[in-house]
């Protein structure tokens, strides 16, 4: 197992230490995106800063990315495969659950193409879809 996690950061060009292992691990056990106070409570003895070093620098390599659900914090949630250093493929559909506040990625369900007028330039797509999740709406 730490073998994977550790050839999974070589392969996104991040070198292995100790917390970016845990990090990685977190993430691979959650199916919602995380926020860093979510990590970070997980993660005691270790400091706000380290981890969101370690966030940043999984971002920066195409390994998560970050989500605006709204909420005004950001979460992260693992990319896929796709996804590789500076440029990321995640122009999938997020959900935002009003009841528990749990973010999801829908990978699935891809956002489709689309072309603006000629005076703009995108820099980034993202929809967020809100409603309740499966558990909440039970």
């Amino acid at each position: 197992m730490i073998k994977d996690l550790e050839q999974n950061l070589k392969s996104h060009k991040i070198k292995p230490t100790a917390m970016r292992l845990l990090v990685l691990e977190y993430l691979l056990d959650r199916e919602i995106a995380v926020s860093l106070t979510d990590l970070y409570k997980n993660f005691v003895k270790s400091d706000r800063t380290t981890i969101y070093r370690t966030l940043k620098a999984f971002e920066d390599n195409g390994l998560v990315h970050s989500i605006d659900d709204g909420t005004g914090v950001p979460k992260y949630a693992l990319c896929s495969d796709a996804c590789d250093v500076g440029e990321h493929d995640d122009a999938h559909i997020h959900f935002h659950c009003d009841k528990c506040g749990k973010t999801y990625c829908l990978p699935k369900f891809r956002i489709p193409g689309f072309e603006l007028p000629e005076k703009f330039s995108k820099s980034e797509v993202n929809l967020m879809v809100k409603g309740n999740c499966a558990d909440c709406a039970n």
